[in-house]
């Protein structure tokens, strides 16, 4: 039962992370100090790493979005390059995630909102400046904000499956 429930509780903060314990009580059927409990552990035991908005970014003057995909040399990717290298992302204001991987022929990638094109521009240039002597390629993706949206950006929608 309680890992049904903590997962049950996952669920209904994905959707919501503003709910009080009473309204979570209420509809996972259990008493309030139960759900203070449960969310408790979850959030000591890193099931639950922190409770944010998504704003509207447009309304926040935000007009593109980019996803900026790079393939770092593998002959200089030491773990003091990849130091530097969160240490960079860390201060690169605009980024939302960076993360390293592989697709595509990409090693790693940054997820970035942006003013506009000149700002996303400019951005680009400077990490072309900064990082283009380790890198072998960099390709972006970039859009308007709002415009061609299929799906919004969400995990109140998640399948309940998935957890």
């Amino acid at each position: 039962m309680r890992k049904e429930l903590a997962r049950r509780l996952l669920i209904e903060l994905l959707r919501d992370s503003k709910q009080s314990d009473r309204k979570l009580a209420k509809k996972l059927g259990v008493s309030q100090p139960t759900i203070t409990r449960t969310r408790g552990k979850l959030e000591r035991e890193g099931f639950i790493r922190s409770y944010t908005i998504i704003p509207d970014f447009r309304k926040l003057g935000f007009e593109i979005a980019a996803f900026t995909f790079v393939n770092m040399s593998p002959k200089i990717v030491s773990d003091e390059l990849l130091s530097k290298v969160k240490d960079y992302a860390s201060k690169y204001g605009n980024a939302f995630f960076a993360s390293t991987g592989e697709g595509l022929g990409m090693t790693g990638m940054i997820a970035s909102i942006h003013k506009d094109y000149r700002d996303y521009s400019r951005k680009l240039a400077l990490l072309r400046k900064d990082w283009g002597k380790y890198m072998e390629d960099i390709q972006s993706f970039i859009m308007v904000i709002d415009e061609g949206v299929i799906k919004d950006f969400s995990f109140e929608c998640l399948d309940e499956n998935i957890i």
